[in-house]
């Protein structure tokens, strides 16, 4: 770890663990620790969670509107803003703002998603004071400075061209949802493409910034070792004076399931390996079914024993991971298989990892499968919940989606609870078969391109596009 603070962490959370995990076979749940919630009269929720066991204090700001906010054809905007953001607020410059932060031991991050722009920081409790004035300056007070404006869009390209002409796996999911959601909300990159940074200016950042950020879009979170009082008149005194906005946070509608296949090749002339995409629309965070969904994918592809990574890295040898997951948002993000492989076995990776699904769709998962599952679960279920961090971007996950402390506190016994009925419904609803996916193909298109027109109709681009879809035919 780098934090000096933090010198004797393992025996902490070892000691935090104890307190909030519970013995697999017990059966009982992982409980929050308690919590209050208020409201500021500007329409700002704030949740303070009050522990003792480390002098550190974790605070999280979360705006919604996000990434869905940016307008067509300058995706990127919200990503762009995120950085800047840090780049020198209040009274301080870029470098200025930066020792401020490390001169604490602290740490201070803005990051942008879909649906929402998340300012995280970590401080010594000492530092309360600090850790909220330099949030509340960087959310409420950026420069916006043109040169750093500049540096940062630059950056975000060359960022871009490096992965793809290097390591593209960082892309691939990039590339999967652009050709999933075609068309949705949901497709277009948050951190932008080449081609639409190329046209943000900082006055789209500056529109975008006074849309989004007002007081009724704010959730504010801090757990650790601090005095609620006195952290609720700061907070109070730092947002309270934030007006309300005018319009209410963008928002998607949920997308259609693909049916049926469709290709989308991307040439990357001379590649070695091919890296694959397999997805279809899935479950949002909200589901009620998310905790046998969760049973199920840990199955398929969501640990070292999976389904899929047993049968492409085990036993095959065809890769050096296989996977699967959900990207949870307000409406269903997308389910996806990916892997890479050599580029000769390309078809014979594919075809495994849909014979897999295949698999899960015909045979479900028997008791030993099941019950071995869930006992993973409940054992990795608390270490995530172990720094102050984590419980304070948890409990801003559960005000942001509208979920109260039972998302956590009965995770367990609902687990437990996930019998064959439930596992059965889950893979109906929530995974794809294997005839109606969306695949992305990464790799060397003279090599490949005879053998993947089997999976559907290819559609193809080059890596050196400078997007994340085929442009659309007029």
């Amino acid at each position: 770890m780098s934090r000096l603070c933090r010198i004797g962490a393992t025996a902490l959370v070892l000691a935090f663990a104890a307190r909030i995990a519970v013995a697999a076979g017990a059966g009982a749940d992982v409980q929050l620790p308690p919590f209050e919630r208020l409201t500021l009269a500007n329409g700002t929720e704030i949740a303070l969670m009050p522990k003792r066991d480390t002098p550190l204090v974790a605070m999280t700001v979360q705006v919604r509107g996000g990434a869905l906010e940016d307008a067509p054809g300058r995706e990127g905007t919200e990503s762009l803003l995120a950085d800047l953001m840090q780049k020198g607020a209040g009274g301080r410059d870029a470098a200025q703002f930066a020792e401020a932060i490390e001169g604490a031991g602290g740490e201070l991050a803005v990051s942008a998603g879909t649906e929402r722009l998340v300012l995280a920081a970590d401080f010594m409790s000492r530092d309360v004071p600090l850790m909220i004035g330099l949030v509340s300056d960087a959310l409420l007070r950026p420069r916006l400075d043109p040169a750093e404006f500049a540096k940062v869009r630059g950056l975000a390209q060359q960022s871009i061209a490096a992965e793809k002409d290097g390591d593209p796996r960082a892309l691939l999911g990039t590339f999967g949802d652009a050709w999933l959601f075609r068309d949705h909300p949901y497709g277009r990159p948050v951190g932008g493409s080449e081609e639409s940074l190329a046209t943000v200016t900082l006055d789209d950042l500056r529109r975008l910034y006074e849309l989004q950020v007002h007081g009724d879009r704010l959730i504010v979170v801090m757990v650790g070792d601090f005095d609620p009082a006195d952290a609720r008149r700061r907070l109070e005194a730092a947002f309270g004076g934030l007006p309300r906005g005018v319009t209410p946070p963008a928002a998607a509608t949920a997308a259609p399931r693909v049916e049926g296949r469709r290709v989308l090749l991307i040439d990357k002339p001379g590649a070695t390996q091919t890296y694959f995409w397999l997805g279809n629309v899935g479950a949002a965070r909200t589901d009620p079914e998310r905790t046998a969904q969760l049973v199920v994918n840990t199955v398929l592809g969501g640990r070292y024993t999976s389904m899929l990574n047993t049968e492409l890295r085990v036993k095959s040898g065809l890769t050096y991971g296989a996977g699967s997951g959900f990207d949870r948002l307000r409406q269903p993000g997308a389910f996806a298989i990916s892997s890479y492989t050599a580029t000769p076995s390309t078809v014979q990776a594919i075809d495994l990892a849909i014979s897999t699904l295949e698999r899960l769709h015909a045979d479900g998962i028997d008791d030993k499968t099941l019950a071995s599952a869930k006992s993973y679960l409940l054992g990795q279920f608390p270490p995530t919940l172990e720094t102050n961090g984590a419980l304070a971007g948890r409990l801003a996950d559960m005000l942001f989606y509208g979920l109260g402390p039972e998302d956590v506190n009965g995770f367990a016994a609902r687990v437990s609870a996930v019998e064959h009925g439930a596992v059965q419904r889950a893979i109906e609803r929530a995974f794809p078969r294997a005839s109606d996916l969306a695949i992305v193909l990464i790799g060397d298109a003279a090599a490949i391109r005879g053998q993947v027109a089997k999976y559907g109709p290819v559609t193809e681009m080059r890596i050196t596009d400078p997007r994340f879809a085929p442009r659309r035919e007029p």
